[in-house]
């Protein structure tokens, strides 16, 4: 597990509140040619229904993580690959610093061998994610190295990821926080949805990571996107 992340160029990210596209399966993710699936969503996310779509992934062949938004009450590991957990470098509110964080471990045995820790830093301030964590937002390119740099040498952090969250992000600052970067990889979410945009963000980030497109375009439209990653990945 420690080392799975480090391979992914694109990732698809289902969201336990929103339903598939018309007659998408669950198990078609994985034809897409994602590279692992991250169940997790920033509103209305329980642990009940991270378990019905553990359940519902069970066929699945590519690694599937839980990046959890809300307080697990046990370490879930049957059908899992292990957790992501977001680390916001920009929020207003500690509790997504580390107060949750904190409840969690003091709450539970936890295997660490399964956990791998992500430093967000959300960029996108009309997004949920953005008023959840109350997120300072406004961040020029500079404000944005200075946090990936941050991460990687003073938290040790192993993945940065720029949360765009709905809207495209720009290019030339989610390349200036990779090139800051001497080890740790940058994963890139926010308005990827189709080939194009894919391509865009893969020339610029390590892993991309699509999510509305899933629920809002279905299996094809996510299948496009990795077409656009691969593309990007191979000219580069």
């Amino acid at each position: 597990m420690a080392t799975a992340w480090q391979r992914w160029t694109h990732v698809t990210k289902v969201d336990p509140e929103k339903p598939l596209h018309r007659e998408d399966s669950y198990a078609a993710i994985a034809d897409t040619g994602t590279d692992a699936i991250i169940i997790g969503g920033t509103t209305n996310v329980t642990e009940k229904r991270v378990q019905q779509l553990v359940t519902a992934l069970a066929s699945v062949e590519i690694p599937i993580f839980v990046e959890p938004t809300y307080q697990p009450t046990e370490f879930y590991r049957h059908g899992l690959s292990g957790y992501l957990i977001p680390i916001v470098l920009n929020t207003g509110d500690r509790m997504w610093m580390v107060g949750a964080h904190q409840e969690w471990v003091r709450s539970m045995d936890i295997n660490w061998e399964y956990i791998q820790t992500e430093a967000y830093i959300v960029l996108n301030p009309a997004s949920s994610v953005a008023t959840y964590t109350q997120a300072n937002c406004d961040l020029d390119r500079d404000d944005v190295v200075a946090y990936a740099e941050l991460a990687e040498h003073i938290l040790g952090q192993e993945i940065v990821y720029l949360e765009y969250s709905g809207t495209l992000g720009d290019p030339t600052i989610v390349a200036a926080a990779r090139d800051t970067l001497s080890s740790a990889r940058l994963f890139y979410g926010g308005g990827i949805h189709d080939y194009d945009s894919a391509y865009e963000m893969a020339s610029v980030a390590d892993t991309v990571i699509v999510g509305d497109v899933l629920h809002e375009a279905g299996i094809e439209a996510v299948a496009e996107t990795v077409r656009g990653v691969t593309d990007a990945q191979h000219k580069s």
